[in-house]
């Protein structure tokens, strides 16, 4: 999902868009439309998402299992069906929030029945914490692809500590994996929404709500672990 952050063969004005006139306000006029359109994607696949979650509350875990693993089949085919039809890239878009839902059901039912107020509480934290590094993100002059990078290996190194943790004991390790990961997702979310104001492909926009959704949602998660740590 990588963007192309100028145009070859043009003259660059101070900004940093093709020396024009005109050029700054409409590089901003498609800003502002994509920012809009990905938010807008963002959100309906959060309400598409709580919709599979609420159906799905008395699955299986067999059928949340199989359902997730849908989802992230949705997720790969979004990067092939991107550059034919946007169309189809939206739907399964659409198609990839249900099935996660479908997939969190149980363990968010499970929430809900002993103690949904952690619920509540996971939702805010991670609404201010969206907020607070998307902002940071959107506006930074720095270049954050190399932080983008260092996360996606510090996920792969997270994923594989999760794994051992299952087997091996450690004092606080669940706390400590949850606060490593909120770590990790702080940088990616800065990354995409620094994506988000450098591209000016409207067709890309699917493809970062996808991965803004994923990042709401992995804080979400980490959250509400730390918060039901006790119970």
């Amino acid at each position: 999902m990588s963007e192309s952050l100028g145009y070859q063969g043009y003259p660059r004005s101070p900004s940093g868009y093709p020396g024009y006139p005109g050029a700054g306000p409409v590089t901003r006029d498609r800003a502002r439309t994509l920012f809009g359109q990905t938010m807008g994607y963002v959100a309906v696949t959060a309400a598409i998402f709580a919709l599979g979650a609420y159906l799905g509350r008395h699955l299986s875990s067999g059928v949340g299992i199989a359902a997730f693993i849908a989802a992230f089949a949705c997720l790969i085919a979004m990067r092939f069906a991107a550059r034919s039809s946007s169309g189809l890239t939206v739907a399964l878009l659409a198609a990839f929030g249900v099935l996660i839902g479908l997939a969190l059901a149980p363990t968010l039912a499970y929430y809900a029945s002993a103690n949904p107020r952690v619920l509540w509480q996971a939702g805010g934290a991670t609404a201010l914490f969206i907020a607070g590094f998307g902002t940071a993100g959107y506006a930074t002059r720095r270049d954050l692809s190399a932080i983008g990078r260092i996360c996606f290996w510090a996920l792969l190194a997270l994923i594989v500590a999760g794994i051992v943790l299952i087997f091996v004991h450690v004092p606080h390790g669940e706390l400590i994996w949850s606060v490593l990961g909120l770590v990790i997702f702080a940088g990616f979310t800065m990354f995409d929404f620094q994506r988000l104001r450098r591209s000016r492909d409207i067709s890309s926009a699917p493809l970062l709500a996808a991965s803004i959704f994923l990042d709401i949602l992995n804080v979400f998660l980490f959250f509400l672990r730390i918060f039901s740590r006790n119970n």
